[in-house]
Order: structure tokens, then sequence, then C-alpha cells
């Protein structure tokens, strides 16, 4: 019985710690997700990227979750080879200094964090404010969870059963490395086994050689994690991640090996077997970063193992992919209905493909890729004139009420998607073409402005994408609150621009038209990708709650009336 009870608090000790730093890190990601690209793709120099990639982990506190997105950005070609590599492996030191940051004693923290976070979350409308409650919340539910764990070790420590399993992983490292690497990968979370490592350690419950040996085989594990979630990507993408695999892998088997086997440890200062367990895996991770100085020589030998796949030398756009549309399924509701979701999704990829560089383009003028952007809105309209063909060819006597509801709002999603395209094609690529053919330049206030309405909107346009797929009520909501803060900070922001006008600032008085048109762009790019939101909203009731409403009528003052939320609540 003693056994079972351990297992079930140690099981729920886990979950919870997995629970709370996916907290954190969804919260910060709503709360600041946007501001990534910019971070991780404006350094090109290994070392700075080294550095960006550091913050970003400590930040989002998974070194995994800065891969995934070094990838995303690579296979976009935002971030080069040796950029992104360099990112990846300073980001693992990142998650490593949380590790010690989170090990410290700091159990005070918790009444503080639960008391201030739970009233920001449950009491704030405001979305960053809730978000960060949402933050303070994950961190205290963290230090929470490794109290729990301690307790749960506690009873069972001086028996026979713990001393028999850490004893055997003491004396077997290479069983304990592979362990190490399972537990990382079934946790999905580097941070989570390694701090369990670190509580094990420090009350004595498991010696520090199996600890390190765990700790090793968790960094190489965690390497496994971004190559897994992202199977399929782009051959460009994944190449870092199988670089850092590669990397961290052979690292780990080496320090294994000469930490087992030699007497390295008995060399070091006798401190606290927890910190001193936080120490070599900060070394482990600060001592890889100097294959920084070889990535330039590491790049061709991985380009010949892993070249781009056959398919992908024919044509590179996203536009070139087959229509999701199966006609095969008509005759069966759902599986129509599968389909024709799958090429609603497909068609707001094409779309996300169009917006997410063009502030890349308004700085750096390249007329080719400016007018590629505007190529890729024949895919968006070809797409739709697909999808309102596969409606009208579905048998309607077949449906019930329920698909029919479901079709129609998918139908009206693909007609605001290409409106979205048509924003991108027509108002926002035409303004590049300008700014670059009569080389005008913003002032360094405004082109943050603009950078920062453009940050929001891929963050919603990342959201919205996530609302269509799970259909999530509570994404839903935040998608609407941020449709209201983006009309906030375009109004904001064409205040302090026509500020800047009368306190005569020359280059904003020559950039103007392009300044204020963009910001109306974007945020009416932002209200049609919104609109996923307000069918789900409704069929829940959510719409008749009194705050919302009131919140979406305060923003309507300031708009035109056909992008005023009582509209969409009647398009919905």
């Amino acid at each position: 019985m003693a056994i079972l009870d351990f297992l079930l608090n140690l099981a729920g000790a886990t979950m919870l710690l997995l629970f709370a730093v996916r907290m954190v890190r969804t919260g910060i990601e709503r709360s600041y997700g946007a501001s990534f690209q910019r971070l991780l793709t404006r350094h090109k120099k290994p070392a700075k990227a080294a550095v960006a990639g550091l913050g970003l982990a400590v930040i989002l506190q998974s070194s995994a979750a800065v891969a995934l997105l070094v990838s995303g950005f690579a296979s976009s070609s935002l971030v080069g080879f040796s950029s992104g590599l360099a990112a990846v492996l300073g980001a693992d030191l990142g998650s490593a200094l949380v590790i010690q940051i989170l090990s410290f004693k700091l159990d005070w923290l918790i009444p503080l964090f639960l008391a201030v976070g739970g009233w920001l979350f449950v009491k704030v409308e405001d979305t960053r404010p809730r978000q960060i409650g949402r933050i303070l919340m994950g961190i205290a539910f963290i230090l929470l969870s490794l109290e729990l764990l301690r307790a749960a070790m506690m009873p069972i420590r001086d028996s026979a059963f713990l001393p028999a399993i850490a004893g055997y992983l003491a004396k077997d490292y290479l069983t304990a490395f592979f362990v190490g690497a399972a537990l990382a990968f079934v946790m999905h979370s580097s941070v989570a086994t390694i701090l369990m490592c670190v509580t094990l350690v420090s009350m004595d419950a498991l010696p520090l050689t199996a600890g390190i040996s765990l700790v090793l085989g968790g960094n190489l594990g965690s390497a496994f994690i971004p190559i897994w979630l992202s199977r399929g990507a782009e051959m460009a993408g994944r190449r870092i991640l199988i670089s850092n695999l590669l990397l961290r892998g052979s690292w780990a088997f080496v320090a294994l090996a000469l930490i087992n086997n030699l007497p390295i440890l008995d060399a070091l200062p006798d401190i606290h077997a927890g910190q001193m367990l936080v120490n070599v895996h900060l070394a482990f991770n600060l001592i890889l970063l100097v294959s920084l100085g070889f990535l330039s020589w590491l790049e061709p030998v991985i380009i010949r193992l892993f070249p781009e796949r056959s398919s992908q030398e024919h044509g590179q756009g996203i536009g070139l992919v087959h229509s999701a549309l199966d006609q095969a399924v008509l005759g069966t509701p759902s599986l129509a209905f599968a389909s024709l979701k799958r090429e609603v999704l497909r068609m707001s990829d094409l779309v996300d493909r169009m917006i997410r560089p063009v502030m890349d383009q308004y700085e750096q003028g390249d007329l080719d890729k400016i007018e590629g952007l505007a190529a890729l809105d024949e895919s968006v309209n070809q797409s739709l004139s697909d999808i309102r063909a596969y409606v009208a060819a579905m048998p309607q006597d077949d449906m019930g009420k329920k698909h029919k509801r479901h079709i129609h709002n998918l139908m009206d999603y693909a007609i605001a998607l290409e409106t979205a395209g048509d924003i991108v094609a027509k108002r926002l690529v035409p303004l590049a073409r300008e700014k670059s053919i009569e080389k005008l330049e913003f002032s360094d206030d405004g082109w943050e402005e603009l950078v920062g309405l453009h940050e929001k909107v891929m963050s919603n346009m990342g959201l919205a994408s996530n609302v269509l797929l799970s259909g999530d009520m509570e994404s839903a909501r935040l998608l609407v609150a941020e449709k209201s803060e983006v009309k906030r900070y375009e109004r904001k922001s064409r205040k302090q621009h026509l500020k800047r006008l009368s306190e005569g600032a020359t280059m904003s008085f020559d950039s103007s038209d392009i300044h204020l048109e963009t910001l109306r762009a974007l945020q009416d790019f932002n209200s049609q990708i919104s609109t996923v939101a307000y069918p789900i909203l409704y069929q829940k009731g959510q719409l008749l709650e009194t705050r919302l409403i009131e919140s979406l009528q305060e923003n309507a003052k300031h708009l035109q009336d056909t992008d005023s939320p009582k509209s969409a609540l009647g398009s919905a």
C-alpha cells in the first residue's frame, strides 16, 4: 500500500510540475509571443544569436519551445543555419539557468505569487495583466510541485525500495543515462525532468553519480523533443534540430564516460549535492557553446547528409500545395466537413505566409519578394473558389442543422481570410513597393509602433488558427479581447504620429501617408481574422456577457459601421 501511495503522490507532483511549466510558457507566449520572431531573426552572428536564444529560453522556461520557433523561422528562410543553431545552443544554456533559479529555496514566494497571480487572472479584464497573473501562478505551482515531490519521497526514502533502485542506477551509469533520456522525452520538458533529479539528489534519495547520469541523459532526451514535434516540417528547419541532437548527444556520451571513469568529481569543491548537480548541468551546456566556432564548417556537412526532399525541389511555395478538398467524401457530411476544415486551415496558412514577412520587406525593400507576396493572393482566391464549389456540391438533404451551421461558419471565415489576403496584396504590398521606390524612411518611434502592431497581428493570426482547429472558448474570448487591444493600439499610434507631425518631424511627414495607411490596413486585417471567434462565443452564449459587450461597444465608437462588433455579431 505504501508503494501505491508513493506512486500516486509522485504522479500527482510530476503532473503538477508539467502543468505549471506549460502554464508559465503559455502566459508568456500569449503576452509577448509575437516579439520572439524579431528577437531571434535580427541577429546574424552566432554569438549574438546564442545570447538571444538564452534570453528567450529563460523567459519561456523551455529550450524545446525556442528550438521549435527557430526551426519554423529557418523553414521560412528568416533564420540561417549558423545563427539558428547558435540560438538553440544558447537556449539550452538558458533552460539550465532556469533550473538554477528554481532550485533556490523560494517557498516563501508560493502564497505571494498565488495571491497576486490569482487576483490578476480572475479580477482583471485586460489581456496582458491576466497573462502576467497566469505566469505568476505557474511559477507558484512549479515551486509547490517541488515541495510535493519532496513530501512524496520522504516516507519511502529509507525503505528498501528506493535505495535499491538508486544503488543500481549509481552502479550502471549507462542505464541511468538512457532512463534520463526517456524521462525527458516522455515528460516533454527537460526543465521538469532535471528539477526532479535535483530534488531527489538534494534530499539524498538518489546518489549524486546516478543523478549526473540521469541529467546527462535528460540533455540527450530533450534534443529529441523538437525533432519529434517538427516531424513533417521542411528540411531547412529540421537540419538545425538534427545538428543540435548530434552535438548534444555526442557531448553527452563523452561527458558520461569522463565523469564515471575519471576522478573528476573528487577534484571539485565540496558543496551540496543538489547544487553540484545543477553546476554539472550548467557546465555541460556552457562547454557545448564552444561549438559556435565550428558552425560554418558543420553546415555543408549537414546539408550533404540531409538534402532537401524531392517534393520540395520543384517548388518551395506553400501555394503549390494541392487542395485539401476531397471530392470522394462529399456524400458523407462529417468527412466532407473535415475536408473543408483542412482546406480553410490551408487557406489560413497561405494568408499567414503573406502577412508574416511584410515588415521585413518594408525594411529591406526587395521588389521581387514584395511581388511574390502579392502573387500568393491568387492561391488564396483560388482556394475560396474551390471552397464555394465544394460547399455547393454537398448534398444538403443529408445534412443536419448542426453540420449546416458549421459549414456556414467555415464559409464565412474563408471569405474573411480572402478579404485579409486582399488587404495584404492590394494595400500593404503597394505601400511596401512605394516606400522602396521612393526610398522613404520612418522615424524610429514610428517604425517601432508599426512593428509592434504587426507583432500583435501575427500573434492573433496564430491564435485564430488555434481557435479554428480547437474551437476552444477561452481562446476565442482572448482573440476578441485582443481585437479590441489592436484597435486601441492603432488609435494610440495614430495620435502619437500626428503629435510628431505637429512637432515638425520631417521624417514622419515624408512617410506619413504610408504610416497611417499601414496602421489601418493591419487593424483591418486583424478584424478579418478575428471573425473566427464569434460563432464559438455566440453558440456558448458568451456574447451576452455584459463586460464583453460593453468592451466591444466602447471600441465601436471609434470604428466604421461595417467594422463594428454589432455587424460582426450579425455576420456570425
